[in-house]
């Protein structure tokens, strides 16, 4: 008999949202149960109830994160009624990706990505992949013909640019150089 898995209660709901705020700015490669539960109200045995465990926790806030993010796709995607091209649509992601507001979101996605690479067997597990599916995603339904080897090829490359200006960024805090490399790309 196949069984469902219940809906999170509004505690687990609740202390969800407060451990993804603070995973936000502390990050999540030295999470530890004991100062995140002080921080967010809670206490560690809480946590392991609500979670399972550390890794079920992890899981969870990548869960979150990706809420996040998919949304951003969805808001892109209903914006337009036909295929916008690919150039709009990396414009609007660069410029929402590069808002000093997510810095704290793309820290994390940072962090999450290149764990899964190294740790993949872990909660990480599949995270990496999952994103480029999406971001990929979303940049083929920008596309008139997205079908053909050379708009994937296109849309990849546009994917990996702006993951490298995304990294340049974060890590120089250049805005100006990273959007000028962004444009040179598109107009490319």
């Amino acid at each position: 008999m196949p069984s469902t898995k219940p809906a999170p209660s509004a505690r687990q709901q609740e202390l969800l949202e407060r451990a993804y705020t603070y995973s936000l700015s502390h990050g999540l490669a030295d999470l530890s149960l004991r100062p995140l539960a002080a921080a967010i109200e809670s206490s560690p045995r809480v946590l392991l109830f609500l979670f399972g465990s550390k890794d079920g926790l992890i899981r969870a806030l990548l869960a979150r994160a990706r809420v996040d993010e998919l949304e951003l796709l969805r808001q892109i995607e209903a914006r337009y009624d036909e295929p916008p091209g690919l150039t709009v649509v990396a414009r609007e992601l660069w410029t929402w990706l590069a808002e000093p507001e997510r810095r704290p979101l793309m820290k994390f996605w940072v962090e999450a990505y290149g764990r899964s690479l190294v740790a993949p067997d872990g909660p990480w597990a599949d995270y990496g992949r999952s994103t480029v599916d999406d971001w990929l995603e979303l940049l083929k339904a920008s596309q008139p013909d997205p079908g053909s080897r050379a708009a994937e090829a296109r849309r990849t490359g546009v994917l990996a640019m702006l993951r490298g200006a995304l990294i340049d960024l974060l890590a120089t805090e250049d805005l100006d150089r990273t959007t000028a490399a962004v444009e040179d790309y598109l107009r490319s």
